[in-house]
């Protein structure tokens, strides 16, 4: 397992919190706490993370809705649910709207460890095939990418980019977060390089025949950074992502 996984505990129990964090930090996993959803927004628009333990009943905005939120905006982050041993239906409830796993409190530090390594293998299994957020798709092993089958003429970096922003669609990222993913040491946070970029692929990815009251695919996001807006067919019985 790799030791830069890193890990978002949204737990309001301090307690548990803190016991998880150290677990996880033993095992070789970064790892942050947020007590509420409101809290993990805001972590989640700073950071990337690699899979989020969510406990279902929170202060102020539960679990169950602020994981709806997340998916209704195309977040594909891996969701471990964590639930009260009575609270059947909410489980049911959590996983419908898109929880990946779960355990029910109390557990085996040993079990939830397990869960969080499937968690992420899946999660590696899925980063060597082709990756999608609505109608974007990178093919990782070929280098290539299309939009609504139609292939896009991207540079290296270009492609770097995208793929970032595809692997956390639906979430806001900052300009820092792009700049050490794609150009790692070389990134200076003084330069402009992720805008020209960011502005290179709203060129290159944008439809011809877009609508002109229609948002840009890639959309700047106030105070956070950017964000790659996921929509979903109207058809499909699932929830339209952000505008």
């Amino acid at each position: 397992m790799p030791a830069a996984a890193r890990l978002l505990v949204v737990e309001d129990e301090a307690k548990l919190a803190a016991n998880l964090k150290r677990g996880l930090g033993e095992a070789g996993f970064a790892v942050d706490l947020a007590p509420s959803a409101e809290a993990a927004r805001q972590s989640l628009a700073r950071n990337g993370y690699d899979l989020m333990l969510l406990d279902l009943r929170l202060p102020g905005q539960d679990g169950i809705e602020f994981l709806a939120e997340l998916r209704a905006a195309g977040a594909v982050l891996p969701v471990l649910i964590l639930t009260a041993r009575d609270s059947t239906d909410e489980l049911v409830r959590g996983l419908d709207t898109g929880g990946d796993d779960y355990l029910t409190k109390p557990f085996a530090f040993n079990e939830l460890l397990a869960r969080v390594r499937a968690l992420l293998r899946r999660r590696r299994a899925a980063g060597q095939a082709v990756l999608e957020a609505g109608d974007i798709a990178i093919d990782t092993a070929r280098r290539a990418a299309t939009r609504s089958g139609r292939a896009l003429d991207l540079s290296p970096k270009e492609l770097m980019v995208l793929e970032f922003l595809v692997r956390h669609a639906g979430l806001a990222v900052t300009r820092d977060m792009i700049g050490e993913a794609v150009w790692g040491a070389d990134y200076n946070a003084l330069s402009n390089i992720v805008e020209v970029f960011i502005n290179r692929l709203r060129q290159k990815i944008e439809l011809v025949n877009q609508p002109p009251s229609q948002p840009p695919l890639i959309v700047t996001v106030r105070g956070a950074g950017y964000m790659l807006r996921v929509e979903l067919p109207a058809n499909d019985g699932k929830a339209k992502g952000l505008n």
